[in-house]
């Protein structure tokens, strides 16, 4: 897509924006309320116990290992070609660019940026904490089991916790999060716990993780829900400074100490809806000499070169008489002296003498 029309859109949105630059009074940011410090310390505990389980090879690594022999793939087989296409909303990127496309076009409607920084914020949380479990206890997948009964624990693995299911959880429920109205935030909480609970069905039914994969990836996704609000702040503080930034580019702008190029680039960025345009400065303006009129014939031609430069002295020499512009009798080509001898093309050298004995060689054949 070219420069010229992506410029424009944005251009649209930052007016959008500069409409309303508060959010507006009936959003309500989420706090951290006795509720929801409950809710958070009983999954952190839920959290806890699955890791202790798998670490001492209690009856729910047992459990892994039935449900992995039982094969749910090869017991239903018509459900494989479906569920192929929902683990999908399990997979990060896929997932992202669509939660992220949905809560940018919230962010035009409800002038702020906060959904849009709220998606990264959780997103960051999700990845680093997911992340460093996943490296730090190297579990390996059903598909690469090397010992019946093992927990399979320290062997260079990444799949535990489920990133399909905590991912699922996060990016779906954020919506919810996000939810300006009660209704609309149960309704989109119920939709989430549905997606998430079968991306993590289906990662079992495939075989590629465990049960207690999956429990545990449906842990680490409420643990980032239920802890944004400490970071309400923080998401705060980062929309204020974009803004800042933006104000900032402007009077950088306005004052000229921006390059050209870049000016061109950031104007459309920058103007907002007719609220602002760049104030340039106005350029001197350069007087154009007219042309000459054409001088009368009784003018000489070295007078009116003389006159054509500039007076200012130091700047160009002085004008010397063109001697050989002179008017002159013309003569005709029979009236002209011989340059040259007759019969040749370059002129006599009076120093030079003919050889003895040289033959005069005719001008052409042989």
């Amino acid at each position: 897509m070219r420069t010229d029309q992506i410029l424009p859109r944005l251009e649209r949105v930052f007016a959008r924006l500069d409409r309303e630059p508060e959010r507006p009074a009936h959003l309500q940011t989420p706090q951290m309320s006795r509720h929801r410090v409950v809710l958070l310390g009983a999954t952190l505990a839920f959290y806890l116990a699955i890791v202790v389980a798998v670490l001492t090879t209690s009856w729910l690594v047992r459990m892994d290992w039935q449900v992995m022999f039982f094969r749910p793939y090869e017991q239903w087989p018509q459900l494989h070609a479906f569920l192929d296409y929902l683990v999908v909303l399990g997979q990060r990127g896929p997932t992202a660019v669509m939660v992220a496309a949905w809560l940018g076009w919230r962010s035009w409607r409800q002038h702020t940026l906060r959904p849009l920084i709220t998606l990264g914020v959780a997103l960051l949380l999700l990845n680093i904490t997911v992340g460093a479990v996943k490296l730090g206890l190297g579990r390996l997948g059903p598909h690469y089991a090397t010992q019946i009964g093992s927990a399979e624990l320290f062997a260079g693995g990444d799949i535990f916790p489920s990133g399909h299911t905590a991912n699922a959880v996060v990016t779906w429920g954020i919506l919810a999060y996000l939810a300006s109205t009660v209704v609309t935030r149960r309704v989109l909480s119920v939709v989430s716990a549905v997606v998430s609970l079968s991306v993590g069905a289906t990662t079992v039914y495939l075989g590629t993780h465990w049960v207690s994969d999956v429990l545990l990836g449906w842990s680490a996704g409420l643990l980032v829900l239920l802890a944004l609000p400490w970071f309400e702040p923080l998401i705060a503080h980062a929309e204020a400074y974009v803004f800042a930034v933006r104000a900032r580019l402007r009077s950088l702008v306005e004052a000229g100490r921006v390059p050209e190029p870049l000016t061109g680039v950031l104007v459309p960025l920058l103007s907002a809806g007719g609220k602002w345009r760049l104030q340039r400065p106005a350029r001197p303006s350069v007087a154009v000499p007219s042309e000459p009129a054409a001088p009368p014939a009784a003018v000489p031609v070295a007078a009116l070169a003389a006159a054509a430069l500039p007076a200012t002295a130091g700047h160009y020499p002085a004008a010397r008489p063109a001697g050989h512009l002179a008017p002159r009798p013309h003569l005709v080509r029979s009236e002209r002296p011989p340059a040259t001898p007759v019969g040749s093309r370059r002129p006599a050298h009076a120093d030079r003498t003919p050889a003895r004995g040289t033959v005069t060689r005719p001008a052409a054949g042989g």
